[in-house]
This record gives structure tokens, sequence and C-alpha cells, in this order.
């Protein structure tokens, strides 16, 4: 039953990488010519309407969008308003390859903010794959530290609210099974604080960019759907690092959509991210079964 969840959650997960590139490349083809308002009070209000019908699709007289975890479920719903903003501004600042650097970061991160989040104990390896990740990102600089614009700083704000989000979400998992609203509400939200910004912002969208605009926000509600369910059936630090395969995809689609071929100071910078978070996912799960069988009954 175990391996199966997990095989399960693994499989998601995969899935989830190839929608939310996808999601990414539309961002990045949007973003040069609107505000985030205008693209994420669009989206979301999408995202919202599709949470709503699938929820009366599937429950008929059960529970609906209610939450148990009303806190929780309100700082998620901050955490992904910052985190999708700071993203959208990553996106139009650097090239897409770059911004994965700071997205590889998110394994290493969320096993620091598992421990005072979820009550897991960080151990000593945990700093090291952190420090060797920090280093990974140090590989963007080749020129030195001077060369750190406001968009790194940006994508950085982004990986760490948007990992916040994420744990938030394996929190608020382990006491209410209602997936969807782990959706409705971080999208209501998005679509909320963007309207107060929106009369400032809004110019005309062609048919083709509303298009597009409904595209992204379908690929990016069945993209954190399935998300929600995986780190529902895979802890946050197993699931992060499985998201690295967002690199190669990344790579793809900015090669063949916007003409980006990454220099070579980027590839390395992202082996050394994707090894640190592997390895910190190696340690947890050893120090896990270290556990176990310290805890485990002799048989008499």
């Amino acid at each position: 039953m175990v391996r199966s969840a997990a095989l399960t959650g693994t499989l998601l997960v995969l899935v989830y990488t190839a929608l939310i590139s996808s999601a990414d490349a539309i961002t990045k083809l949007l973003a040069g010519g609107y505000a985030a308002p205008q693209l994420y009070f669009v989206s979301g209000l999408l995202v919202v309407a599709m949470a709503l019908t699938a929820d009366r699709v599937k429950r008929g007289p059960r529970q609906g969008l209610r939450t148990t975890c009303p806190r929780a479920m309100a700082l998620r719903s901050v955490m992904t308003v910052i985190s999708v903003t700071c993203y959208f501004y990553a996106f139009r600042l650097l090239p897409f390859a770059e911004v994965f650097v700071f997205i590889g970061l998110v394994p290493l991160l969320a096993g620091l903010l598992s421990g005072p989040v979820l009550g897991e104990h960080v151990r000593a390896p945990a700093w090291l794959a952190l420090g060797a990740g920090f280093v990974g990102v140090l590989c963007l600089f080749p020129e030195g530290i001077h060369g750190i614009g406001p968009g790194h700083i940006i994508a950085f704000a982004a990986s760490v609210s948007g990992t916040l989000s994420m744990v938030i979400s394996r929190f608020i998992g382990r006491h209410e099974a209602n997936t969807l609203a782990q959706v409705f509400y971080p999208n209501l939200s998005l679509a909320c604080v963007m309207g107060l910004a929106l009369p400032f912002v809004w110019v005309p969208m062609p048919l083709i960019d509303f298009g597009w605009a409904v595209a992204y926000a379908g690929v990016l509600f069945a993209g954190r759907w399935i998300l929600v369910i995986a780190l529902s059936k895979l802890a946050a630090y197993a699931v992060t690092p499985l998201m690295n395969l967002q690199f190669v995809w990344m790579v793809i689609l900015g090669a063949v959509v916007f003409g980006e071929v990454p220099g070579a100071h980027i590839y390395l910078g992202v082996a050394i991210v994707i090894a640190s978070g592997t390895y910190l996912v190696y340690d947890r799960l050893a120090a896990d079964r270290r556990e176990l069988r310290a805890t485990a009954i002799p048989a008499e």
C-alpha cells in the first residue's frame, strides 16, 4: 500500500513538471506585454471557476470547498500570491533556464522549512546541502557577485515563498483530504489581490492572448491539483527533487520557443543544485530508516 502510494505520487509529480513548465513558458510569453495583475486576475478567476466546476461534478452533498485549516490556508494563499508574482517578473527579467537554478533550490529550502513547519528534525547534512546549493547559484555569476541583478533577487524570493506554500500544503494535507480547497483559495486570493491593481494596468487583450491566458489557467489548475494530491502521498522532501525534471522541459522550451541556449555555467550550477538536493533526500530517507529500526519492537 505504501509503495503504491509512493509510485502514484512519483508519477503525479512527473506529470506536474510537464504541466507547470508549460505554464511557465506561457507566463514568459505574455510577461512582455502585460502587467502581472492582468494575467493573474484573468487566470485566477478561470482557475477558481474550474475548481468550482470540478467540485460540483465530484462531490454531490459532500464537504464542498470548506477547509478545516483556515489559518494555514490563509498563509498558503498569501505565499502563493507572493510566489507567482515574483516568478512573473523573474521570467520577464531572466532567461528561462536561469530561473530554474532558483527553482532547483526548492528541495533544499523544503528540507529546512520542514523542521519549523512540519516538526521534522533538520539534520546537519541539510545545512551542508544548502551550502552546496548556494555554490550552485553562484555559478550563475561567473563575472562575480556584482553580476547579481533585480531578477535574481526576485527569483530567490519566488523560490522561498513558493517552497513555504508547498510545505504548508503538506501540513494541510495531514489534517484534511479536500485537495480542491488548496487550489480554490490560493487562486481566489490571487484574483482578489490582483483585481485591486487591475484598473491601473489593464490593456486590451487580443483574442489570441486571451486564449493563451485560458490555456495557462487550464494547465495551472491541473498542475496545482496534481501537486496537492502528490504531496498527500509523498513527503515534501521526496516530492521536490523529482521536480528537477523541470529543467529538462525548461531548456527544451527555452530553446524551441524563445531561442535561449544556456551557457556552460548554467548547466554547472544546475548540476550542483540537483546533486545537493538529491543527497538531502538520500540522507533524509536513511535517517527515517534508522529511526524505524530504533523504534522497532524486537521479536521474542
